[in-house]
């Protein structure tokens, strides 16, 4: 007989790529799949990040889905006992602290559901994204089509000369970009 207060072991979802590849999209789709299952959800993301809206989080398609904007990862933590799944956006902003509120709201039988960027504009591994990516019970890679030759994008050139880690924009700032035409492209601002 299946009990109602049963509760499924909590879990870390990771979703990550490039500039444009779908990752908020991705993480916007799960989170209403939730809502429409009467799971009760709380969606978080970097204060930073303000680009569409403080209140939301917006795709660059302008899909989105009401949140709280958050400084610290650890202000997660005060999400109420019958949430049932947490969304975070943007994850490579915050700090490694998020990789222990991660590991503890999913030690309270709560789904976490987490979207970022895995590189930074260098190509090198972003914040604490890796660790997450490590911890996670399941991670999905998405790829962007690269603007340059319509392959499968996995980076995210910056067109700016700013050498700034965290730079927000949009397609004014970045572009997606194939190995090959990544590679090209920084060897030309050499």
């Amino acid at each position: 007989m299946f009990l109602e207060n049963t509760r499924k072991a909590g879990c870390i979802e990771v979703i990550c790529g490039s500039m444009f590849s779908g990752k908020t999209e991705e993480l916007i789709r799960r989170l209403k799949r939730a809502q429409f299952a009467n799971q009760k959800i709380e969606i978080f993301k970097p204060a930073v990040d303000t680009r569409y809206s403080q209140e939301d989080v917006v795709s660059h398609d302008l899909q989105k889905i009401s949140c709280t904007s958050v400084r610290d990862p650890r202000e997660m933590l005060e999400v109420a006992s019958d949430v049932r799944v947490v969304g975070i956006d943007e994850a490579q902003f915050y700090d490694a602290s998020l990789v222990e509120v991660a590991q503890a709201l999913a030690n309270r039988g709560v789904r976490v559901i987490i979207a970022g960027l895995d590189t930074d504009y260098l190509g090198k591994p972003f914040g604490s994204m890796p660790a997450l990516m490590a911890i996670a019970e399941d991670v999905q890679k998405v790829h962007a089509i690269c603007v340059r030759c319509g392959n499968l994008a996995n980076h995210s050139h910056r067109l700016s000369k700013s050498r700034e880690l965290v730079v927000l924009g949009e397609k004014d700032v970045y572009e997606p970009l194939c190995r090959e035409c990544y590679n090209k492209a920084m060897a030309e601002e050499v």
